[in-house]
């Protein structure tokens, strides 16, 4: 029988830190991706660690589900809420507990956003170098639990390589420490298998992230191109030229559309892509370096070129990029950000394969890509008002999806699996693997209430509310008996 009442909980929380009411339910019903919804029992507002874990506690003894959450940023449904049971809410959570310039470390609550770490580093020389597009909000526990990558983790990984340990209360309610202050570790790396756990083995409660040294020199280049095959060509001369460089972006002519109109970027007109390439490091080093990227540009056919002067030019070149996803909301009243993998050798044929997709699917896809790397983010366009769009926008995410599986690559790069791409686990990993990271799950938490329905699919998994065939079914991804 579902739970329906919260007694215990009023002795854990005043009235105005726990929440049932409709309208403020409401505003958690969902996380970035807002094409599905489900109001929680109740909302809890905890002000300190000792109050989450008496919350973890709580529902762990009653059985009741819950999701820890922070900005809500998710694109997967990760974060979104499920019915009967609570959500956590730890933006009060939002201290940087100390930092050490000498060693070069800063331990943080899992409610302290992301840009907020490097803008406190700054006046040490430092910075945390993790950067997702939506840095300026979103929340560290955010990044720990689908492990974010962002422009710049070509060079530098993604949080799972910027987390070095970790204080977090597992499902059970035991409280336990991963890791420490160094990157040296003996035995297992449980913080690395912490992060991107997608909360489904816990909650996060002091996070200890490594620190950089600022970069002495960045050079940043704006490359247009006639065609998106000839960008993605470009991804891989630069990188068979031995070059690393901090960022490979690159945006379509869709994307640059809704950026130009959002925030005015001046990308070069008629491009059909946008190739972005930050080289950063010593100033003898980029001197170099830039040489070298010049040759390898030259014999990629772009058509335009822009080199950042100066650090206002170059954050107005890198504010179109981190304006994208936001900015396509100018162009279409919903869409789909979708978030896959293919091999770097095959990112042009990638792209051309994405634009036929489209044209077949007769849905308009924006595109923007971690290009060194090989992320796609796809973002869909629909109107969520026209009967039956959103069902044609997953079928057509879907393929998309199977499209990176076939070349040899990921159903996703740092957006994790959430709702969204749960039923896609098993066309990328065999049985035996499966039932491995069931077990693993399973340790963490046996009555499975830390964010159920989520990564697995299986009995567990709530509907996502369609109706007849399910678009992984006809993409011919899955199979029901």
């Amino acid at each position: 029988m579902a739970v329906t009442s919260i007694d215990g909980l009023e002795s854990i929380f005043p009235k105005n830190r726990l929440l049932r009411d409709a309208a403020f339910r409401a505003a958690f019903e969902s996380d970035g991706l807002t094409a599905f919804r489900t109001k929680p029992l109740a909302v809890v507002i905890p002000e300190s660690a000792e109050e989450v874990i008496a919350a973890v506690r709580w529902c762990h003894d009653k059985q009741v589900p819950f999701v820890a959450r922070g900005s809500g940023t998710s694109l997967s449904g990760g974060s979104m809420p499920v019915a009967g049971g609570i959500v956590i809410a730890l933006n009060r959570l939002n201290k940087i507990l100390s930092l050490d310039p000498d060693d070069r470390i800063a331990v943080v609550e899992p409610g302290v956003v992301n840009q907020r770490v490097s803008d406190a580093a700054a006046p040490h020389g430092l910075y945390y170098a993790p950067d997702p597009s939506s840095q300026s909000i979103c929340t560290i526990g955010g990044n720990v639990a689908f492990n974010s990558g962002g422009a710049h983790c070509l060079k530098y990984g993604m949080t799972s390589n910027h987390v070095i340990g970790c204080r977090a209360v597992l499902a059970t309610g035991e409280v336990v420490t991963m890791g420490g202050p160094s990157v040296e570790t003996v035995g297992p790396d449980f913080t690395a298998l912490f992060c991107g756990s997608e909360g489904l083995f816990g909650v996060a409660l002091e996070i200890t992230l490594r620190l950089l040294p600022k970069p002495e020199q960045f050079h940043t280049v704006l490359v247009g191109y006639r065609s998106l095959q000839e960008a993605g060509d470009a991804v891989s001369a630069v990188i068979d030229s031995g070059l690393l460089p901090g960022a490979l972006e690159i945006m379509d002519a869709l994307s640059i559309e809704a950026a130009e109109a959002a925030v005015a970027c001046g990308y070069p007109p008629g491009a059909a892509a946008v190739l972005i390439v930050e080289l950063e490091g010593p100033r003898e080093k980029i001197e170099y370096e830039r040489e070298q990227l010049d040759r390898v540009l030259a014999d990629t056919g772009f058509f335009a070129q822009r080199v950042a002067v100066d650090e206002a030019d170059r954050l107005s070149i890198w504010k179109g990029r981190k304006s994208a996803f936001s900015a396509v909301g100018r162009l279409s009243p919903d869409f789909l950000v979708q978030d896959g993998v293919v091999p770097r050798k095959r990112l042009g044929e990638a792209l051309v394969r994405i634009e036929q997709l489209s044209r077949d699917a007769g849905i308009r896809v924006a595109n923007v890509f971690h290009a060194g790397d090989g992320n796609l983010h796809p973002l869909i366009m629909f109107d969520g008002k026209e009967e039956g769009a959103l069902h044609r926008a997953e079928a057509l995410a879907a393929q998309l999806l199977q499209l990176c599986i076939e070349m040899g690559g990921s159903i996703t790069g740092e957006h994790g699996v959430g709702m969204e791409k749960r039923d896609f686990l098993p066309a990328m990993f065999d049985e035996p693997s499966m039932a491995m990271m069931d077990r693993i799950r399973r340790a963490m938490d046996p009555r499975l209430i830390a964010n159920p329905g989520k990564m697995f699919p299986g009995k567990e998994a709530p509907s996502l509310g369609f109706s007849g065939l399910h678009p992984l079914e006809q993409a011919g991804v899955i199979s029901r008996e």
